[in-house]
């Protein structure tokens, strides 16, 4: 699900991190587009892949897992039998309790994915040297200047978007494959209602908290040319230098690739997780 995810959306995320870290340098996603693709080539789209793919895989293996957890949990709260079918508003805080223990392992590997995506603009703007544009390159500055806990920049503006913004994320695939299947199993929808479902639940998520997101953007990617302020500091210069607006700079592109990734996210796991439950069977 987490590879769907990223192979789907990657160029549209870049232009997103683009965007949100250096508003003043592009008129919009399209002139985005065009001048990442004049100065760096197509593969500049797909700058931070690999870290990309390991935070997706990493987070959806663990936000998948917690969440089936989290979901017993509820039931124990709510008093009913293990089998029980949970309501969407139940299945929907389920989603964002498990949310919080895939926030560990993503804020690592997305520190990383956003400071590779926006290098070609930490170059330009004179804020970081030559040569710092791999991964490898990436975490052994981390390791240098912060040590292990450098990765940790912005874990509290990354909970703050993944518990709520989880909430909408599952409550909207929901409440869509409930309206999809009318009154029939959920799991007997085919590929299309649960493309639109996915793609449902990832647009209520990043509108929910996409200023959230950009300042964790800031926060990540600038705090490797020098110290940076936190999320309330981060945010008060912001709103005060650029305006209200500037915390939806990249909002097109991050619609854009809300709906298609998190639609082939969904539609990946529930195919590969009906594979694997048809395999046990059989056994």
């Amino acid at each position: 699900g987490g590879t769907a995810c990223v192979v789907t959306g990657q160029p549209f995320d870049t232009a997103k991190v683009k965007m949100q870290t250096f508003p003043e340098m592009y008129k919009g996603v399209v002139d985005c587009f065009v001048k990442t693709y004049k100065q760096v080539g197509l593969r500049g789209f797909y700058k931070g892949t690999t870290p990309a793919l390991v935070a997706n895989i990493a987070e959806n293996s663990v936000l998948f897992m917690c969440y089936g957890f989290c979901q017993q949990i509820v039931r124990k709260i709510v008093g009913v039998d293990r089998k029980t079918k949970l309501s969407d508003l139940q299945n929907a805080a389920a989603g964002s309790f498990a949310s919080a223990f895939a926030t560990l392992v993503l804020c690592p590997t997305e520190l990383v994915k956003c400071r590779l995506q926006a290098m070609h603009e930490l170059q330009l703007s004179g804020r970081v040297l030559q040569g710092h544009n791999t991964v490898w390159s990436v975490v052994k500055g981390v390791l240098q200047k912060d040590g292990p806990f450098g990765f940790y920049r912005g874990l509290s503006s990354t909970l703050l978007r993944e518990v709520p913004g989880y909430f909408f994320f599952f409550g909207g695939y929901e409440l869509s494959r409930t309206f999809f299947a009318s009154g029939r199993s959920k799991d007997e929808l085919g590929p299309i209602p649960l493309l639109l479902s996915g793609g449902f639940g990832g647009s209520c998520l990043w509108i929910a908290v996409y200023p959230v997101d950009c300042i964790k953007s800031r926060i990540q990617v600038l705090s490797m040319a020098g110290k940076q302020a936190g999320f309330m500091g981060t945010f008060a210069s912001v709103v005060k230098n650029e305006g209200v607006f500037a915390l939806y700079s990249g909002l097109k592109p991050t619609m854009i690739r809300a709906f298609l990734a998190n639609g082939a996210l969904f539609l990946a796991y529930e195919y590969s997780r009906k594979l694997m439950m048809n395999q046990i069977e059989s056994y």
